[in-house]
């Protein structure tokens, strides 16, 4: 009995095919959606490294225990400057880049 080969396809594959190409407005929503929820899973994980508990980071901040929960959970609507500021206030380094065609900027 002859044995069926099984095809082997990579993560972009995948995604090309199930959310859409990169450069389409559905991937770029799906990517840009995963990036926020990543900064949030970091904002979460960096203030329980500091043993520190939402409202605790939200007297830090200024700000309401229910906004850190919030912008833990999704960042979507965060600014750079809050984004910032949450890191400050944990006395966590952040840094960003900027891809310039073939060519990084680090922020």
């Amino acid at each position: 009995m002859p044995t069926k080969k099984t095809k082997s396809y990579t993560l972009d594959e995948m995604k090309d095919k199930f959310i859409g190409k990169k450069g389409s407005p559905v991937r770029e929503k799906y990517e840009y959606e995963l990036r926020m929820d990543l900064l949030g899973q970091m904002i979460k994980t960096t203030r329980k490294e500091r043993n520190l508990t939402q409202e605790q980071l939200g007297q830090l901040l200024g700000v309401q225990k229910a906004q850190i929960s919030k912008l833990e959970n999704s960042a979507n609507s965060a600014s750079i400057d809050t984004i910032l500021k949450v890191f400050q206030a944990l006395k966590a380094e952040i840094s960003f880049q900027v891809k310039l065609e073939n060519n990084f900027v680090k922020i």
